[in-house]
């Protein structure tokens, strides 16, 4: 297959199903230990504790002020959180000038998927993994597809009781070969995400957060020896679209972005592509080039179709010919691997050998049909792919 081929876009697609899709949630599991009283969290050298019942467990990455106010060091919105009182993400909450996440060992959402629903198209391609959500978001996006979950806080949903050894124990009798924090966003159940991590690791499990990057440089410094893979939504290349549709900002994200560059981590980037909000193919191509500059040629880069939620019900889908546009632009600014998500059929499912241009992963939405990928290269003409390709 030539390049010009490649580059021809199919133009007729399906369009995708965008968004949060149960599989069906665990039992009700009670914790052994919820009922026992004992306060806080462990992680030193001794080992994890589970969740302590409905009064939280004591959170990471927080200072204490005067008159018991503290502020949260997790995320860049550092919330400054009276007593009483939570952050803006619902789910942290100061007690008496103890801050405390409130979303520890209880999870609303437990299922298992596939891991190119993430996306995540280079690690581990074709595996399935045990998909994990708590209630709360740091973000406000208006088009979020998992509103129901990520804009409740605790209790305004059905929640499991599931410590973090009860998930790594749920995840081995599955049979998968990762967990995943995804659906809402991990940043805010960052400790019940440290402490699963650091268990499946020693139980030969893969782990990956789906994140829309919005943490402080120490939370995730800290995290990132516990993970294999990371995905980051990049919602736009503008500070006033974060602003206006997300109520953050853009800059803590790029440096999310440059500081996985800096450790090594593998990691793989999604842009869902808005109708009039982030369409503009100048900021794209500003995107685009800035990512070859900053983080290289070989990062992943997804364009992911829109379909209308929650607040942005009055636009309309995301035209394939401007995702197809994208990818013009993604490939002339030098990028490797760009692809576009949500339309089932579409060739730019598949991955593509940067050098002579063969399918390596024949992809149909999110199932692999074929991989040629061999030792990490292309069977046929033996170029490196960035990723990880362990055997499933």
């Amino acid at each position: 297959m030539n390049c010009q081929r490649r580059r021809s876009f199919v133009k007729k697609a399906f369009i995708g199903c965008a968004g949060f899709i149960s599989l069906g949630c665990l039992p009700f599991v009670r914790d052994p230990l919820a009922a026992t009283g004992n306060p806080g969290m462990s992680r030193g050298g001794g080992g994890v504790q589970p969740a302590q019942g409905t009064d939280g467990s004591e959170a990471m990455f927080y200072s204490k002020l005067d008159n018991n106010v503290v502020q949260c060091q997790l995320c860049p919105h550092r919330c400054k959180i009276e007593p009483g009182n939570s952050g803006f993400c619902r789910v942290r909450r100061n007690r008496r000038g103890t801050l405390y996440s409130m979303v520890y060992g209880r999870p609303c959402t437990v299922d298992v998927g596939p891991i190119e629903k993430a996306p995540l198209y280079h690690f581990v391609p074709g595996h399935r993994r045990l998909c994990l959500a708590t209630v709360g978001c740091n973000l406000r996006c208006r088009y979020c597809h998992n509103w129901h979950i990520s804009q409740r806080g605790p209790g305004e949903v059905r929640e499991l009781r599931m410590s973090a050894s009860q998930i790594v124990d749920e995840a081995a009798r599955q049979g998968v070969r990762s967990i995943s924090f995804t659906y809402s966003e991990p940043t805010i159940f960052y400790e019940y995400v440290y402490d699963i991590s650091r268990l499946a690791k020693d139980r030969g499990l893969k782990t990956s957060i789906v994140s829309n990057g919005y943490i402080n440089p120490e939370p995730m410094r800290r995290l990132l020896p516990h993970l294999d893979a990371v995905k980051i939504d990049l919602k736009a290349f503008s500070d006033s679209f974060y602003r206006d549709i997300s109520s953050a900002s853009l800059d803590p994200v790029l440096r999310t972005l440059q500081l996985l560059r800096e450790e090594g981590a593998f990691f793989e980037i999604v842009c869902l592509v808005v109708p009039t909000l982030n369409d503009d193919p100048v900021d794209i191509k500003m995107m685009c080039e800035w990512i070859a500059g900053n983080l290289g040629r070989d990062v992943p880069l997804h364009f992911t179709r829109f379909a209308p939620s929650y607040r942005l019900t009055n636009l309309p889908s995301t035209p394939v010919r401007t995702l197809e546009a994208a990818i013009g632009i993604a490939l002339g600014s030098g990028l490797r691997y760009v692809y576009i998500g949500n339309v089932p059929g579409h060739m730019n499912n598949s991955t593509y050998c940067p050098r002579c241009d063969e399918r390596l992963i024949h992809r149909t939405h999110f199932t692999v049909l074929e991989n040629n990928i061999e030792n990490g290269k292309c069977r046929y003409c033996g170029y490196a792919i960035r990723g990880i390709w362990e055997a499933v």
